[in-house]
């Protein structure tokens, strides 16, 4: 169904039928995240004053998402709706031209973009590929530090939104960001550590703030969350070399992904097959065992001391 017919369709069940709401009106701020690691941040800061719930379902693909007829309905009920933006969410603009009064926060606003690298590779042997020089890494959020701007705004948003529990999200923010430092002191003390310093990624690298952020080098098979399926002969060749030749111990591959092209680098070189998650979306098994951004990164650590070392 098309994004047009489904926004007609909710129009529909809206002058149709009175809108109701089939949750108990309890009084807590009801907020609507995108993607998994802005549904956790807010579940940190609001706690319980703050009723969450994440847009794109677990285990689903957040790039070929679209919204239902129900979801609008919802988006426009609630107090707040978190999103990241770009065109990682690009059906977004489109629904808030449809809807009204939506409190809309694009979490792209709270940090300073970053231009993909042209490349598959950001070392100084760069493998040369074609590229938009004007694509950004949407990705903001597995940055720690963008993490922490990122729970800096939504303690504003949700102190604007709801007044009366201001103290509550600044002393939640505050605390959640005393977290995210350890975070950040940790993973600094892993990588200033190692033996190395470059990431293989026989899949998309989604990471572009994460490596800016702790000084280390990649390698991928696809640039930024490429839609390419395979990656060229040559690039694939490349980094069966580059594994074999440094001994690398480890391939990565990110969550929800077919894995396909790491288990080809791993098969030809007998490297270990590694999970490196991106927070961007969870399994439902995942989500029913309450997993959180940093229980995932505490995960990712676990998989950086073996990968580069």
């Amino acid at each position: 169904m098309s994004f047009l017919l489904i926004v007609f369709c909710s129009i529909l069940c809206l002058a149709g039928c009175e809108k109701k709401n089939t949750e108990k009106d309890d009084g807590k701020l009801k907020v609507i995240a995108t993607i998994f690691s802005y549904y956790d941040f807010v579940r940190e800061v609001g706690g319980e004053h703050v009723n969450v719930s994440m847009l794109v379902p677990a285990g689903k693909e957040a790039h070929s998402f679209e919204p239902t007829a129900a979801d609008l309905i919802k988006i426009e009920e609630a107090d707040v709706f978190l999103y990241n933006g770009g065109a990682l969410e690009s059906w977004v603009p489109q629904m808030l031209k449809s809807l009204d009064d939506v409190n809309a926060v694009s979490m792209m606003d709270t940090v300073d973009m970053e231009l993909l690298i042209a490349g598959h590779s950001h070392e100084e042997h760069d493998h040369e590929h074609e590229h938009d020089a004007s694509e950004y890494d949407e990705h903001i959020w597995t940055s720690p530090a963008n993490a922490k701007k990122i729970v800096t705004h939504i303690v504003t948003v949700l102190s604007e939104t709801d007044p009366d529990h201001k103290d509550a999200y600044e002393a939640n923010g505050a605390a959640y960001i005393e977290k995210l430092t350890a975070l950040q002191n940790e993973i600094k003390e892993v990588v200033n550590n190692a033996k190395r310093k470059t990431l293989i990624f026989g899949d998309q690298y989604p990471l572009l703030y994460f490596s800016e952020e702790f000084g280390l080098n990649y390698q991928a098979a696809f640039s930024g969350c490429s839609a390419d399926s395979e990656p060229s002969a040559a690039t694939l060749a490349s980094l069966i070399d580059y594994v074999a030749e440094n001994d690398v111990p480890a391939v990565y591959h990110i969550e929800l992904s077919q894995q396909k092209i790491a288990d080809t680098i791993c098969e030809a070189t007998g490297a270990k097959k590694l999970l490196f998650h991106t927070c961007h979306n969870v399994t439902k098994e995942d989500l029913a065992n309450g997993v959180t951004y940093l229980s995932l990164m505490q995960q990712n650590i676990a998989n950086l001391k073996e990968g580069l070392n």
